[in-house]
């Protein structure tokens, strides 16, 4: 597992949104994570938790589903979430999570909670997308868990290293040791095996008990399937001799059976034999038939062959001769070759010769290549005049460079001169600029300070006017309110005492003859009262007293706001004073004015210095710029009189050369042409010969392999020949006849066939129905042999059960027995357990032992080779044994306990104890690779030797691109750790800084 990035928003210190590069300070292997007492440090691991598992370790999760991990310094409308980016299992996922939030609701008042979210999106680096997985809070629980291999407490301790809670483990008691070694490794099944060994214990008992019943049971159900030939023991269960009796009644049952299921079985062996002897001649009358319709068939065959034969013979024939003409094949496509290769040869002859002078358009091939060499010798000739030709164009080129310089020199000496001559009136005006906007900048910095003030007392000014309107409306709402309720509880009031002066009627409505009344208890009610127009019952009184209280909570709420309304009115009349608004407007926007334009002249400072440094550049250019031209234009004079000599030198040279030519150039054209169209005849001519004698030999060896295959002529050889096609067709017509040939031959020399053509017609219908009426005959005898056997088959199951039922209550109360001993044995109860060991302590203690082995290794090197751990058995007072851990001190030779090390002594042992169990518990999980681990608190308390060898410990984690985070106090660190994450502090939350990467 490899982190990459976390992003945290709202959670635990910090308010605002920090991002934490794992990728960049894990490139350096060990990475220092620290910062003051209640900055978060612990904040950003308990993200790491949670977006991992949904929950942050410990107590530090609350109530409320996680709704305590929202910051307190966050904005109302910024929710919490963290977001990490991970690869584990060789898959790059994205997990982000949203715990519950309380916010404003969007319609009404009141605050409502949204539910959390959570998202899994993994890296397809085939197409490098993200793509979405799950958004089920428990989809993605079970498959964070799967790919990691633990749980959420499992991590904490091999991932988030707790250095305290390893101190305490090294000095903790049996079973302080027994209870975090039972969280890590997930001995529950143990446990779980102990309680199965006490529920085995008491399901023997009822075993044994039901076991009389069982038989009994079994003794009915062999009576239901023997009838009447078997009698049941008059014995209740648990009686003695239920077992003997049962079983003797059950042999008879079973002979019985045996005595008919052999009658039935004689009868069988008949029916069986009949119906074998009519299949049998069934069998011999369908073979009959079989072979004279094969033999008939066979006839018919031959006969078409027959009408078939002589097209087959001159197949034959036409096969014969195209196997000799594939013997002149190859001629034929040699002379084809040929005559194909001295056509395109005499073609390319005559477009040669079309382009060559008359006289030499009908020379041979030897005069042309010797036109051709007088040529090229005439071409070689000019190569000298060529080079004085391009030296000449170059120059040419190099005098018009010389004088395009000359005009350039002489632009820049006269534009420095012009520029230069105003030099001292353009620095005074720059210099007057820096001065203003200095100037502007300090008097900016004064109005600064009065405009804050200023701000303040116009807004509560304006406040204050707002306020005045609103008190005098919020007391107006108030007076009504007040009014309102005063109203309501009137009527209430009113109705109240209506109701009392009716009460008699109301009571009267529930009296029944027979029944007390409920004021005078008499039984018998010859008047009641009767309900009048208008009676007011309970509800209306009741409806006109839920009117009156909600009348006066809108008073109470009217009055509240009243109250709240005068006291802030109270407090921007204090922040204003009695000015008028519109002279403190004045004011602020005079002293904004002011700021305003002192700000906008001092803004120019900046660029005002910048220009008159450019200015002072430039004037040191252009004073260079001129002198470097005066010697420039000097050193000219010599390189143009060099220039004309030797031009005329060259130009002398190239006229001799040219001759009527335009230039050399066009003369060497000339001849290259000349020689190329002279070199092109003699090739083609040269080629146009040879190809024709090869033509002339290739029809003398087509005429020979004619010859000698024994055709006439090569045309007669070219037309017997077959292509692909026609010859696997004519092939394939020959193959079938042949083929059919021989199955016909085969087919009517077959001795049985032919025997079967002489024998009369074979009788198939008589022979069927005596095999039906046989079939019949033996399933009627196969059905009541089956009935025989599965009654026979049903009692001797039931017997068997019955026998294996009693032999059975034996062994049940062996096995109670022997269960029972093994719970004991779990439980730590038996005395054969002489360390009084629990199977779940036991496992524990073997885990504890493969965990001081693997710290004993860091150890050595933490501690220069002086201590080693190792696992006690022993037992602790009257406490149960297993879960020691001694340390052996090399220097003295003696085994003792942990609580004798020494501070820095149990910080390093508890850190290799850490380490070693993260590597045990590594390999319980599947061996999931950890590229990522952090360490808590403790290097305060080692000295600078011992605290090196700590860090090369921690430093030999980073083999295989593992990156270790330290989480520490100690300032020491700062300096021997570049890498470093810093969690900052303040007032509106802690904030995060990397320093030392990338």
């Amino acid at each position: 597992m490899r982190l990459h990035r976390l992003d945290i928003t709202a959670f635990g210190p910090f308010g605002a949104s920090q991002s934490v590069d794992f990728d960049d300070l894990s490139a350096a292997g060990l990475f220092l994570l620290h910062g003051p007492t209640g900055a978060g440090k612990t904040s950003v691991l308990d993200a790491v938790c949670y977006a991992l598992y949904g929950s942050v370790p410990g107590a530090r999760q609350g109530s409320g589903q996680g709704m305590t991990l929202r910051s307190d310094h966050a904005a109302p409308g910024t929710r919490t979430e963290v977001r990490l980016e991970l690869t584990v299992a060789g898959r790059r996922l994205e997990i982000t999570r949203q715990p519950p939030w309380e916010r404003l609701k969007l319609r009404g008042k009141g605050t409502t909670v949204d539910k959390a979210q959570t998202w899994l999106r993994e890296y397809d680096p085939a197409t490098r997308v993200w793509k979405d997985l799950s958004r089920s809070h428990q989809e993605i629980g079970e498959e964070i868990t799967q790919l990691l291999g633990m749980s959420r407490e499992q991590f904490c301790q091999v991932v988030l290293l707790p250095q305290g809670d390893f101190a305490r483990f090294l000095r903790a008691d049996a079973e302080a040791r027994g209870k975090l070694l039972g969280r890590l490794f997930d001995t529950r099944r143990f446990a779980e095996v102990e309680k199965r060994l006490a529920e085995r214990r008491r399901a023997t008992e009822a075993q044994v008990r039901e076991g009389d019943a069982a038989l009994l049971a079994d003794a009915h159900r062999m009576q239901q399937a023997a009838g009447d030939t078997m009698e049941l023991p008059e014995l209740a269960p648990g009686e003695p001799g239920l077992a003997e009796a049962v079983l003797e009644a059950a042999a008879v049952a079973r002979a019985t059976a045996r005595e008919l299921l052999t009658i039935a079985d004689r009868r069988l062996t008949a029916a069986e034999s009949a119906r074998a002897a009519t299949g049998r001649e069934l069998a011999d009358a369908r073979e009959l038939d079989r072979l004279q319709s094969r033999f008939a068939e066979a006839r018919e065959r031959a006969a078409r062959l027959a009408e078939r034969s002589d097209a087959h013979r001159a197949a034959l024939e036409r096969m014969e001769r195209a196997r000799k003409a594939e013997a002149v094949a190859p001629a034929l496509e040699l002379r084809d070759a040929a005559d194909s290769e001295h056509r395109r040869t005499a073609d390319a002859e005559a477009r040669a010769r079309a382009l060559l002078p008359q006289a030499l358009a009908d020379a041979g091939a030897a005069p042309l290549a010797a036109a051709a060499r007088r040529a090229a010798e005439e071409l070689g000739g000019l190569e000298s005049a060529r080079r004085a030709e391009r030296r000449l164009a170059a120059l040419v080129e190099e005098r018009a460079g010389l004088d395009r310089q000359e005009r350039a020199d002489e632009e820049v000496r006269q534009e420095a001169e012009t520029w230069l001559a105003d030099w001292e009136t353009v620095r005074t005006g720059l210099q007057s600029r820096v001065d203003s906007a200095q100037e502007a900048a300090t008097r900016a910095e004064q109005l600064a300070v009065q405009r804050d003030p200023a701000r303040r007392r116009l807004t509560a000014a304006r406040q204050r006017d707002r306020l005045t309107d609103d008190t005098e409306a919020a007391r107006q709402r108030a007076l009504a309110a007040a009014e309102d309720a005063v109203e309501a509880r009137a009527h209430w009031l009113d109705l109240k005492e209506q109701r009392l002066h009716g009460i008699a009627a109301e009571l009267a409505a529930n009296l029944t003859d027979g029944t007390p009344c409920a004021v005078c208890g008499a039984t018998q009610h010859p008047a009641p009262a009767r309900k009048t127009a208008g009676h007011v019952d309970r509800e209306a009184e009741e409806r006109a007293l839920t009117a009156y209280q909600t009348a006066d909570e809108l008073r109470a709420q009217a009055e509240r706001h009243l109250g709240a309304v005068r006291e802030a009115l109270a407090a921007a009349t204090a922040e204003a004073g009695d000015a008028p608004t519109a002279q403190l407007a004045e004011e602020a926007g005079e002293l904004e004015g002011a700021y305003t334009r002192a700000r906008a002249t001092a803004s120019g400072l900046h660029a005002a210095q910048e220009e008159l440094r450019r200015a002072e550049g430039e004037r040191e250019q252009r004073v260079a710029a001129q002198q470097q031209a005066a010697v420039r234009s000097a050193s000219r004079v010599a390189g143009r009189d060099r220039l004309e000599r030797e031009q005329a030198a060259l130009e002398e040279e190239l006229a001799r050369a040219r001759g009527n030519a335009e230039s050399v150039t066009a003369r060497a054209a000339q001849l290259e042409r000349r020689a190329a169209l002279l070199t092109d005849a003699a090739d083609t001519a040269r080629a146009a010969e040879d190809t024709a004698r090869r033509l002339k030999d290739a029809d003398a060896r087509l005429a020979d392999a004619a010859f000698r295959a024994g055709f006439d002529t090569p045309a007669d050889a070219a037309a017997a020949l077959l292509d692909d096609t026609a010859h696997r067709e004519l092939q394939r017509r020959l193959d079938a006849w042949q083929s059919e040939d021989a199955a016909v031959r085969a087919v009517l020399a077959e001795p049985d066939t032919a025997d079967a053509a002489r024998r009369p017609p074979a009788d198939l219908t008589a022979a069927e129905r005596a095999a039906a009426d046989a079939d019949r005959r033996l399933r009627e005898a196969s059905s009541a042999r089956d009935a025989a056997d599965r009654c026979r088959a049903e009692l001797d199951r039931l017997s068997a059960h019955v026998a294996t039922s009693v032999r059975r209550l034996a062994p049940l109360r062996e096995e109670h027995t022997r269960v029972a001993r093994l719970a004991s044995l779990a439980a730590g109860t038996s005395a054969d357990n002489e360390r009084r060991m629990r199977l779940e302590s036991y496992v524990l203690a073997a885990r504890l032992e493969q965990v001081a082995a693997a710290a004993t290794a860091r150890l050595l090197r933490m501690s220069s080779g002086r201590y080693t751990l190792v696992h006690s058995d022993d037992r602790s007072g009257r406490g149960r044994s297993g879960l020691g851990l001694h340390v052996v001190d090399a220097w003295t030779g003696r085994e003792r306990d942990t609580a004798t090390l020494s501070g820095g002594e149990t910080f390093f042992a508890s850190l290799a104890l850490a380490l070693g169990l993260a590597d045990v518990v590594t390999d319980e999980a599947g061996g999931v690779r950890l590229d990522t681990l952090f360490i808590d608190e403790g290097f305060g308390s080692l000295d600078d030797q011992t605290l090196d060898e700590v860090l090369d410990v921690l430093d030999a984690l980073r083999e295989r691109d593992r990156s270790v985070g330290i989480v520490s106090h100690v300032p020491d660190l700062r300096r021997r750790i570049h890498a470093q994450l810093e969690v900052v502090k303040g007032r509106s939350g802690s904030v995060l800084r990397q320093r030392g990467t990338g």
